[in-house]
């Protein structure tokens, strides 16, 4: 009994530290950040100023071409990624198919690169003497170099192939760990009863993967409303404030700019809002409320 009851004290002893550590380093920052979003200055200089700084989001030109910006690439980063990720999954999933082992590698290879040096690369690729426009003028594709990178349109598009073919393969792993689990049988079965390649993998593969594409699309989110490195790196948020993410906006708001940590975890707490607003929505489009 004495045994039992020490055993159980054990336990309870590595729970506790565990609640504890998980309070002090994840919501007690999390509360911080809420009660300094309501305030204003540095330091110990830190007045309270009630909503004043969330009143002043509406107002921050800055601030809504950040927002706006995320938002872009939010929309045609995440669906165009997934699609993808789905894709070379279902291809590489093909008993038939050979040198599977090196394509899954190549694909899966860019998302464990570092984040400043894929972002580097990107940005020597792109520049008006990189290799793509090198390319592009020797095949006779182009008169003259563009450039790229100071163009607020193709700097945008730039930045989202870097995040796609980062994470792409990051999301293929998921998709065809989960493949590799599914019974051929069900496959063979309807290949029996005559339904198309495509109709397999609108009938049988994308309903069968729903929890762990709804998984992907939450994490995928949720990183993408966080980007920073690429924009950082690649554009520094430029031309103006074309490629600047709501998260180099708070990094320039606590370091760039006159230091206000407390209009920076006001800003910080949009990106918590959205994440909870999108998490919400994908539960529901995708049908699970659990």
């Amino acid at each position: 009994m004495s045994h039992l009851l020490r055993k159980n004290n054990i336990g309870w002893f590595f729970i506790i530290i565990s609640v504890v550590a998980i309070g002090l380093f994840y919501f007690y920052p999390m509360v911080q950040a809420l009660l300094l979003s309501f305030q204003s200055g540095m330091g110990a200089n830190l007045q309270f100023v009630g909503l004043e700084n969330y009143v002043r989001l509406l107002n921050d030109p800055t601030f809504i071409a950040a927002l706006s910006n995320t938002v872009i690439y939010l929309l045609v980063q995440v669906p165009l990624m997934i699609v993808l990720a789905l894709l070379f999954s279902v291809l590489l999933n093909d008993a038939t198919l050979k040198f599977k082992g090196f394509f899954r590698t190549a694909i899966f290879l860019p998302c464990v690169t570092s984040l400043v040096a894929y972002s580097v690369i990107f940005k020597y690729l792109f520049g008006v003497d990189g290799l793509v426009n090198y390319f592009l003028v020797k095949f006779g594709l182009l008169s003259e170099a563009i450039n790229w990178l100071a163009d607020p349109l193709w700097a945008k598009v730039i930045i989202i192939m870097a995040i796609t073919w980062r994470w792409t393969g990051y999301n293929m792993i998921f998709y065809l760990s989960a493949l590799q689990n599914v019974d051929r049988s069900i496959y063979e079965a309807a290949k029996i009863d005559g339904a198309s390649s495509f109709q397999q993998f609108f009938m049988i593969t994308v309903p069968l993967l729903k929890p762990i594409i709804l998984f992907t699309s939450i994490t995928s989110t949720i990183g993408t409303l966080q980007i920073f490195d690429e924009v950082m790196n690649i554009t520094n948020g430029g031309p103006g404030n074309a490629t600047l993410s709501i998260s180099q906006y708070i990094y320039f708001l606590s370091f760039k700019y006159t230091p206000d940590f407390g209009y920076a975890a006001t800003v910080s707490y949009v990106i918590v809002v959205l994440i909870v607003i999108l998490s919400i929505i994908q539960f529901r489009v995708a049908g699970d409320r659990k």
